[in-house]
């Protein structure tokens, strides 16, 4: 992954939808830090006054050319994309929970479906891109409640409104690769497309309801008991630099004309990094310390998958990305930025010392070790 952090991207343009939420926000600020040109494009984002996405807190505004906009408005987005003309378009935006999906599976399939072919129809008329990276997710697969991980070739699902929008998308996204944006059948189109599926991502500045990490600290700040559901189940945790790294990797490859690259990619942490709920609620609980503490939530909910895993040997393997952080560590880098917020240091410099020092760990080739 050296080349990550050798290789510049001064002067790109980068088209990033949904870079007002917690990945979006992340990778905006990496990209604008290595010199490349982001145009956002995206709702608002959610949060409370009292507690700033790092959109805000880090004021990731500064740093790129942001736009407030909806995927579903179809000429928005096309004029937006195609006065910014860019290299690269990265695709975040997403309604991204699964407990929200029931209430509004309406919603849930218009921003995850009908958004996505939105984004994709735009990137027809555009003859400037040359590279897309559609973000999904691990929830995209049939969920069998295997103890192994689950690799790009299995079979798509989704037993909730959000899982099946993000295979969904996974399959619109094929379609359009195969249709629209395929040297061979489309008239020699310049445009390579991968699709990217993460883990359970975890870092400062999301807020988000009814996500662990965010509910763990927002308990902590009220000095309240924090209610946990489902304490056993098991995911595939890793910090939110671990896969930008492979989405920025990805685009690279795609950007240099490697047609092999454009199609599915998992990017997963370290096998013994799937941990249960429970383990993660004690490890950050003890590394907060003040008396932070957590309960089982004895309410019924809805349905979410028990055991999920990713296997990412394929990135591994040909796109030379491995993650870097082991979850010891991605819960350090993500509990010392919150205790930094609350401190009242200045976020973004902040934040770009985490990303500093994460390249620092890429560029040495070497993982941090487990903390036990």
């Amino acid at each position: 992954m050296e080349d990550l952090v050798t290789q510049t991207w001064h002067g790109v343009r980068v088209f990033l939808t949904g870079h007002t939420g917690f990945k979006g926000g992340w990778l905006a600020l990496w990209l604008a830090s290595k010199g490349a040109v982001v145009r956002g494009y995206s709702l608002d984002p959610t949060e409370a006054k009292t507690t700033p996405a790092i959109f805000h807190a880090a004021r990731v505004f500064e740093s790129v050319d942001d736009l407030r906009s909806d995927i579903l408005d179809r000429d928005a987005l096309l004029k937006a994309m195609q006065e910014f003309r860019p290299d690269v378009v990265f695709h975040l935006a997403a309604q991204a929970l699964v407990r929200l999906s029931y209430a509004d599976p309406l919603g849930t399939y218009a921003t995850n479906v009908i958004g996505t072919a939105n984004v994709l129809e735009a990137i027809r008329g555009i003859d400037s891109v040359r590279a897309v990276v559609v973000v999904t997710s691990d929830k995209c697969y049939e969920n069998r409640e295997w103890h192994w991980g689950y690799r790009e070739s299995d079979p798509l699902g989704g037993y909730d409104p959000y899982s099946s929008s993000k295979a969904c998308a996974e399959i619109v996204s094929a379609a359009y690769r195969n249709s629209f944006f395929n040297r061979e059948s489309s008239g020699g189109s310049r445009v390579l497309l991968a699709t990217a599926r993460t883990g359970n991502v975890i870092g400062g500045g999301d807020w988000s309801q009814d996500r662990l990490i965010p509910d763990l600290i927002r308990g902590f700040l009220a000095s309240e008991t924090v209610l946990i559901r489902r304490p056993k189940s098991v995911r595939p945790w890793q910090h939110v630099l671990e896969p930008l790294a492979g989405y920025l990797r990805l685009a690279q490859g795609l950007l240099k004309g490697e047609a092999e690259l454009a199609e599915p990619w998992n990017f997963g942490p370290f096998d013994e990094d799937a941990w249960p709920v429970d383990q993660i609620a004690d490890a950050m609980t003890e590394r907060w310390g003040n008396g932070a503490r957590w309960a089982i939530d004895a309410n019924s909910s809805v349905h979410e998958a028990g055991y999920l895993k990713l296997d990412a040997s394929k990135a591994r393997a040909r796109l030379g990305w491995r993650p870097y952080l082991h979850l010891g560590h991605a819960l350090e880098y993500t509990s010392d930025w919150y205790q930094a917020w609350k401190s009242g240091a200045d976020m973004q410099v902040y934040s770009l010392q985490q990303i500093a020092a994460y390249e620092t760990l890429m560029s040495g080739h070497a993982p941090s070790s487990p903390i036990l």
